[in-house]
C-alpha cells in the first residue's frame, strides 16, 4: 500500500487518528475516575502525614521504575509502529522486548524490597518500610503495563482501555478495603500492588490477543531484534531517567527538608494536575505513531500541526480555571485540611499549560527516531529543577518546588517542539498566533472566575462563574478569529477532532 499524498494515511487517516485519540482519552478518563476517587479517599482518610508517607514511597518507586523499564517500552513501540503492516515481525519485536522487560523488572522490584529498611532509616521514617515493599511489588506490574505502548503503535487503543479499567478498578477496590480494614498507608500500598499485578497480567493477555501467542518469549536467549531495541532504549533510558527524576525530585527534596506533611501538601495538587494532562496524552497517542517512517509512509505532518493548535486552545482554558479557582478545586477535591495546597496548584499553572502539548512533542520526537537529541534537553531540565529546588525549598517551602517545576518545563517543551520542527519542517507562525489568541482568551476567562469568587457559602456564584468564564473564553477566541463558530460546533460534537479539525481552504492564518 502506498502512502497517500502529503504523507497522509489515506482518506480515512484523519478519522482513525481522531478515533485513536478519543479511545486513548476514554482509557485515561476511565482510569482517572477510579484514580480520582481513590486519591480523594486516601488524602482524607490518611491525612497529610499518612498521605505524605505514601507519596514519598511512590516517589521512590517512581525512580525505580526507570531502570525497571530501561526504555524498552518506548523503544519497542517505535519499531512495532514501523512493522505495523507485518504482524509476524511486530510480534517478534514484542517478544524480544518482553523478555528483557520481565528479567529487568523482576530484579529491580526484588532489590527495592530488600532496600526498604535502609531507605526508611535514611529518611528517619520507620513507617515507610512496608509501604515501600508494597509499591515494589506494584512496580513489577506497572512496568509490564508500560508495554501497552504497543497498543498505541498498532492503533489498537481499545486494549489500553481494557487494561486501564482492570488495573484501576482492582486497585481502588483493594486499597479502600485494606485502608478501611485498618491497614493504613501499608494497605494503600499493597492495594496498589494488587491492582498493578492484575493490570500487568491483563496487558500480557491483551498483547497475545492483538498479535498472537508469538509475543510470549519462549527462551531466555536474545532474539534478532534485541540489539536494535536495546540500542534505542539505552538512549531513551537517559531521557526517561531524567524526566522521571524531574517528576520525583520535588517530592524527594521536600521530604528531606520539610518532612512527610509538606510532601502531602505538595503531592496532592500534583496528583490533581496529572488528571489535567490526560487530553494531551490522548492527543499524543493518536498522532505521534503517525509520525513513524516506513518504506511506504511518510510522517503525517498535517495531523501534528492540527493537534498542536487544538492543545494550545484547550490548555489555555484549563489553565484559566486553575488560576481562577484553585482554592475552590482544592477545597472540593481534598478538603479543608489541604488549604495550603491551593497556592501550590496555582503556582503550577505555567506547567499545567505546557504539559498539554508537552506530551505531544516529546512522544512525537521518539517516533521520529530523535531520542538522542532529547538527551541534553532532558538533562538540562533536571538540573534546572534540582538547583531551584535546593535553593528555594529550604527558604520558601513547597512553593519553591512548584517554581522549579515550572522553570524546568519551560525549557523542556519548547526544546522538544524545536526538535519536531527541525525534522518535520513546520511553519510555527500559525501556532504562535494561536498561542497569543489562546492566552488572551484564557486571561478573559480567569478574570471572570476571579470576579465570581470561589466561596462555597454563596453556591449561586459557582455556576454563574462557570457560565460567564466559558462565555468569555469562547467569545474572545471567536473575536480574535482563531476559531470559527462552525469549528466550535464540530469540536463540541466530536472531540477530540484531530482528524476533522481543519482550517477553511485558502485560510492562511
Amino acid at each position: 500500500m502506498s502512502a497517500a499524498p502529503g504523507g497522509q494515511d489515506g482518506p480515512d487517516g484523519g478519522e482513525r487518528i481522531s478515533k485513536n485519540a478519543a479511545l486513548s482519552l476514554v482509557a485515561q478518563l476511565a482510569g482517572a475516575a477510579f484514580t480520582a476517587a481513590l486519591t480523594l479517599f486516601l488524602a482524607r482518610e490518611l491525612g497529610t502525614g499518612g498521605f505524605g508517607v505514601l507519596s514519598l514511597a511512590l516517589g521512590i518507586a517512581g525512580l525505580a521504575l526507570l531502570p525497571s523499564d530501561f526504555g524498552i517500552s518506548a523503544s519497542s513501540a517505535r519499531f512495532i509502529a514501523e512493522q505495523k503492516g507485518d504482524r509476524a515481525r511486530a510480534a517478534a519485536v514484542l517478544a524480544d522486548s518482553l523478555r528483557v522487560k520481565l528479567l529487568i523488572s523482576t530484579a529491580v522490584a526484588a532489590l527495592l524490597c530488600a532496600l526498604a529498611g535502609p531507605i526508611s532509616d535514611a529518611y528517619g521514617i520507620h513507617a515507610l518500610v512496608w509501604p515501600l515493599r508494597g509499591v515494589a511489588i506494584a512496580l513489577l506490574g506497572q512496568s509490564i503495563m508500560m508495554m501497552s505502548a504497543a497498543f498505541e503503535a498498532m492503533a489498537r487503543i481499545r486494549y489500553s482501555l481494557i487494561t486501564a479499567l482492570v488495573e484501576s478498578s482492582v486497585e481502588t477496590t483493594a486499597s479502600v478495603a485494606l485502608v478501611l480494614g485498618g491497614a493504613g498507608v501499608t494497605g494503600a500500598a499493597f492495594g496498589r500492588a494488587i491492582g498493578f499485578v492484575a493490570g500487568g497480567l491483563m496487558t500480557i493477555f491483551a498483547l497475545v490477543r492483538m498479535l498472537g501467542p508469538g509475543v510470549i518469549p519462549r527462551t531466555l536467549r536474545n532474539g534478532e531484534h534485541t540489539r536494535r531495541i536495546a540500542s534505542y532504549a539505552s538512549v531513551l533510558l537517559i531521557v526517561d531517567g531524567a524526566y522521571t527524576l524531574y517528576n520525583q525530585i520535588d517530592v524527594l527534596i521536600i521530604g528531606g527538608f520539610l518532612g512527610a506533611g509538606a510532601v502531602g501538601l505538595f503531592s496532592a495538587p500534583l496528583r490533581l494536575m496529572t488528571f489535567l494532562g490526560y487530553p494531551g496524552n490522548a492527543m499524543a497517542a493518536g498522532v505521534a505513531p503517525r509520525l513513524a517512517r516506513s518504506a511506504h509512509r511518510e510522517p503525517n505532518v498535517e495531523a501534528f500541526g492540527r493537534a498542536l493548535r487544538v492543545m494550545l486552545i484547550l490548555q489555555a482554558a484549563i489553565t484559566a480555571v486553575v488560576l481562577g479557582w484553585s482554592p475552590l478545586i482544592v477545597k472540593v477535591a481534598l478538603g479543608s485540611g489541604y488549604g495550603k495546597s491551593a497556592a501550590v496548584l496555582r503556582a503550577l499553572a505555567p506547567c499545567i499549560f505546557l504539559m498539554g502539548f508537552g506530551a505531544l512533542v516529546s512522544v512525537s520526537a521518539n517516533y521520529l527516531g530523535e531520542a538522542r537529541r532529547r538527551v541534553p534537553v532532558a538533562i538540562a531540565t533536571v538540573l534546572i529543577n534540582l538547583v531551584l529546588d535546593l535553593l528555594l525549598v529550604p527558604s520558601i517551602g513547597v512553593i519553591g518546588g512548584a517554581i522549579g517545576t515550572d522553570a524546568s518545563y519551560a525549557l523542556y517543551v519548547p526544546a522538544h517542539l524545536a526538535i519536531c520542527q527541525r525534522i518535520l519542517h513546520l511553519d510555527l507562525r500559525p501556532a504562535a498566533r494561536t498561542l497569543a489568541r489562546s492566552l488572551l482568551a484564557g486571561a478573559a476567562m480567569t478574570g471572570v472566575l476571579l470576579l465570581a469568587g470561589d466561596s462555597l457559602d454563596e453556591p449561586w456564584q459557582i455556576p454563574l462563574g462557570a457560565i460567564g468564564g466559558s462565555a468569555a473564553f469562547v467569545l474572545t477566541i471567536a473575536m480574535t478569529g482563531e476559531l470559527t463558530f462552525t469549528e466550535m460546533r464540530a469540536l463540541v460534537s466530536a472531540a477530540p477532532m484531530v482528524g476533522r479539525f481543519r482550517r477553511p481552504a485558502g485560510d492562511s492564518r
